[in-house]
């Protein structure tokens, strides 16, 4: 089905405007609830500088904190020129959709930057500046987004899958990364269930599946989160570095896990969006074109 004279007419608005993600076929497994469905919500910022971000906020693969790691953030992004989506990803708290969730979060996550991407036109953004950004499990996500990624199907009848699901820089903000040791026990239980395959276990351990052609990264972490040891940080920014990829993290003594972007924390961490405003400054993503 070509889905995209829809989309067009949706994600034009002015409004956050939220779209069903892939239409009447979802791959992998979903809900038996046909209201409970993977969706896009597009955030326009007013005065857009080409720059564009799919947000994935945390959760365990569980749930999704929409609030502080959802809205918040696309309002952090529009102030900035910055086209925000929000992605609602699957999860294993929704009706039927029960674990192991794998590949179904991945496959959302790729069909939203694939989405962005081939309505960019249209929104102003350019292709090239297209981002994702996630929070602990969303974290995960995104890591996952910036890991496992393919430049589209050429003869794919959907024109969205003719794209390239790879995102252009990744941030991650006290994220899940590997599945090994060092990992969150909820969200590993929740995406890949009780006795994962380890081939799976080293799939989704995204520090091991970090190449020369993973994305600029920017990380934040605090020694203190207990949820998430920053453990899973620092790996993903040593494979980074051995792979000569531009990799930034920041890292705090003090904040618990989940702070968003901290900014009544009256923490030191709360500077840690002031130090990703200037990263992004300074790798051209509020460029006015």
């Amino acid at each position: 089905m070509n889905s995209l004279p829809l989309l067009y007419a949706l994600l034009l608005g002015a409004d956050p405007t939220t779209i069903n993600l892939w239409g009447d076929t979802i791959p992998g497994p979903n809900s038996k609830n046909a209201k409970i469905v993977p969706t896009l919500t597009f955030h326009p910022a007013s005065k857009p500088n080409g720059t564009a971000v799919v947000v994935c906020p945390g959760g365990g693969y569980s749930q999704r904190a929409v609030g502080h790691e959802g809205q918040e953030i696309a309002d952090w992004l529009n102030a900035r020129g910055v086209h925000a989506f929000v992605l609602k990803y699957r999860t294993v708290g929704e009706s039927q959709v029960t674990a192991p969730l794998q590949p179904g979060p991945m496959l959302d996550v790729q069909r939203a930057l694939r989405t962005v991407r081939a309505t960019a036109k249209a929104h102003g953004i350019d292709p090239n500046r297209i981002g994702v950004w996630g929070f602990s499990a969303g974290g995960h996500l995104a890591s996952t987004a910036a890991t496992h990624f393919d430049d589209g199907k050429a003869d794919a009848a959907d024109p969205i899958d003719k794209v390239s699901c790879r995102p252009d820089f990744a941030i991650l903000a006290y994220p899940v990364i590997t599945m090994g040791a060092k990992t969150h026990g909820g969200s590993k239980k929740n995406l890949l269930g009780d006795k994962p395959d380890e081939k799976l276990v080293e799939f989704y351990s995204n520090e091991k599946q970090v190449t020369a052609k993973t994305p600029p990264t920017f990380l934040f972490h605090t020694v203190e989160d207990a949820a998430v040891p920053i453990e899973n940080s620092r790996q993903f920014k040593e494979a980074c570095e051995k792979h000569g990829v531009p990799v930034e993290l920041v890292e705090y003594e003090k904040g618990k896990h989940g702070l968003g972007l901290a900014l009544k924390s009256g923490l030191p961490c709360a500077e840690w969006s002031v130090k990703l405003d200037e990263w992004m400054k300074k790798r051209g993503l509020y460029e006015v074109k």
